[in-house]
C-alpha cells in the first residue's frame, strides 16, 4: 500500500526483509510483494470483471489484499488456495473489517471461475503482452515500434523474472577473490561477473552483505558504465548527476592523484555518505544543478551525465516504475537530458570526454538524445569505447552505443555513449 503511495518498493522491503530471523518467511514476504508490483496490471484486468465496481472504488486495504491472494493462486505454486484465500481475508479483516467480506466473495470466485483470459494476440497483439506479461500497454507498443513483437515479448518476460543482487568490490582495499571467500564463508552462493573485474554476485538480497568492508551494492551495467569513463591519474572528472553516490565512488577508487566531484541538485546528501564510505581524498562532493553548473568552463578532463531518467531499463528491482511512467514523462525527461548535455559540454577540455548513459530503453532518452547532441555541436564526435570494457565490449553495437538489458545477459537495461570535444586548444 505505501509502495501504492508512491514509495520506492527496495527502499521499504530491505530494512524489513533484514529484520526477520526465518529466511523462508524473508523470502515469501519478497515473493509477494514483487509479485504485486510486477504482476498488478494481469491480476487488475480479472479483477475488473470480478468486482461490481471500479477497482479504484476499493480501500487500498481491501485492493491489496485481493491483489495478494489473486497471486498466490495463480503466480505462486506451493500455496494451497483455501491458504490464499484465508491469508488474504485475515489481512483485509486487520484494516478493513467490511471489507474482509468483499475480499471473500471475489477470491471464491477466482477459484471457481479461473483466470480472465487476456485479449488475443491476433486482435490485439500490445494488449495480448501487456496483460499476459503485465506491463503498461504505452510501454509495451513503443517496445514493439523499437525492437518488434518477438524481442518485446523476451524483454517482458526478463523484467518479470527477480534480478540478482551485485556489488562492487574496492580494489584498493580487498580482492574479489577475498570477497568472494568471506561470502562463501557465510554459506551463500556468489559468483565473479564475467564483465567487470570489481563486480560480484549473489542471488540473496543486498541486506545479507551490507557489513562486509571493501563492497558497496551497484549493479553491473552501472559499474561498466563507470568504466567507460576510463579516468586517468591527475585528471579532473565531474559527475554532474551523481546521485546516490555509485559511480563517482567508483571513479575515486581507481585514482591515486587527481579529482572526482560528485555533482547533484536534490541528493547531495546521498552523494557524501557514499563518499564517505570511499573515503577516498580525491572525491569531493558538491550540490549543484546540472542544468546550470557553478564550474568554470573547459574545468574537467571528463564529465560523465548519468542522467536523470524514465528508470524503464530496472524494472526488475524497481517493478513499481511500470505504472508510475507515461509517454510525457519520457518526453519531459528528454528535454531535462538535452539541456544537461548542453550544460555538460562546456565544462569538457580540449580533447576531453563526455561520457552520457541512461538506465531505459527509449529511444527518445537515448539515441535521439545523442543524435540532436551531434547536430548541435559539430566540434564533438562520438568515440569507440570498446578499448576500455574488455569482456563488456560485446555489449557495444555498431553505432559505438553501449546497450545492456535484461534480455541480454542478465544485466539492467543501459544505455550509454562516449563523446569527444575536438575543439582546438587555443
Amino acid at each position: 500500500m505505501r509502495v501504492e503511495d508512491g514509495a520506492h518498493l527496495d527502499a521499504l522491503l530491505g530494512p524489513t526483509v533484514a529484520a526477520i530471523d526465518d529466511p523462508r518467511d524473508a523470502a515469501l514476504l519478497t515473493r509477494l510483494v514483487y509479485g504485486v508490483a510486477t504482476w498488478r496490471l494481469r491480476l487488475d484486468w480479472t479483477l475488473a470483471a470480478f468486482a461490481s465496481r471500479p477497482l479504484d472504488d476499493f480501500e487500498p486495504a481491501v485492493r491489496t489484499a485481493l491483489r495478494l491472494g489473486l497471486l498466490q493462486l495463480w503466480l505462486l505454486d506451493r500455496i494451497p488456495p483455501h491458504a490464499a484465500v484465508d491469508t488474504s481475508v485475515e489481512a483485509a479483516k486487520a484494516i478493513s473489517p467490511g471489507g474482509a467480506r468483499v475480499v471473500n466473495a471475489i477470491l471464491r470466485r477466482a477459484i471457481r471461475d479461473g483466470e480472465r483470459p487476456p485479449p488475443t494476440q491476433s486482435d490485439d497483439p500490445a494488449g495480448h503482452l501487456a496483460i499476459t506479461l503485465s506491463h503498461p500497454q504505452w510501454l509495451v507498443e513503443l517496445w514493439i515500434e523499437q525492437f518488434g513483437a518477438s524481442r518485446t515479448r523476451t524483454l517482458l518476460e526478463a523484467n518479470n523474472q527477480p534480478g540478482p543482487s551485485s556489488f562492487r568490490v574496492d580494489l584498493r582495499r580487498t580482492t574479489r577473490d577475498a570477497i568472494l571467500a568471506t561470502i562463501a564463508a557465510r554459506g551463500i552462493p556468489a559468483r565473479a561477473d564475467p564483465f567487470t573485474p570489481t563486480a560480484i554476485t549473489i542471488d540473496g538480497p543486498v541486506s545479507a552483505l551490507t557489513d562486509i568492508e571493501g563492497i558497496d551494492a551497484q549493479g553491473v551495467a552501472s559499474q561498466i558504465v563507470a568504466r567507460l569513463v576510463a579516468p586517468e591519474e591527475n585528471e579532473r572528472i565531474l559527475d554532474l548527476c551523481a546521485a546516490p553516490g555509485g559511480k563517482a565512488s567508483a571513479l575515486a577508487e581507481v585514482l591515486e592523484h587527481g579529482l572526482v566531484v560528485a555533482s547533484d541538485r536534490a541528493r547531495a546528501g546521498v552523494a557524501r555518505s557514499g563518499a564517505r564510505r570511499t573515503g577516498r581524498p580525491v572525491l569531493g562532493v558538491v550540490r549543484a544543478d546540472g542544468t546550470h553548473p557553478p564550474y568554470a568552463a573547459g574545468a574537467f578532463d571528463a564529465v560523465l551525465v548519468d542522467a536523470p531518467c524514465s528508470g524503464l531499463g530496472t524494472l526488475r528491482a524497481h517493478p513499481e516504475l511500470r505504472w508510475r511512467r507515461g509517454p510525457g514523462d519520457v518526453s519531459r525527461l528528454a528535454r531535462l537530458q538535452q539541456a544537461l548535455l548542453d550544460a555538460a559540454a562546456t565544462l569538457v577540455r580540449p580533447g576531453g570526454r563526455l561520457i552520457y548513459a541512461t538506465c531505459t530503453l527509449v529511444r527518445e532518452e537515448n539515441e535521439d538524445n545523442v543524435s540532436r547532441f551531434l547536430d548541435d555541436h559539430r566540434s564533438w564526435s562520438q568515440i569507440d569505447p570498446r578499448p576500455r570494457l574488455a569482456a563488456a565490449a560485446r555489449f557495444v553495437g555498431d553505432d559505438l552505443a553501449l546497450r545492456t538489458a535484461p534480455d541480454d545477459g542478465g544485466l539492467d537495461g543501459f544505455f550509454a555513449v562516449t563523446l569527444r570535444n575536438d575543439t582546438r586548444r587555443v
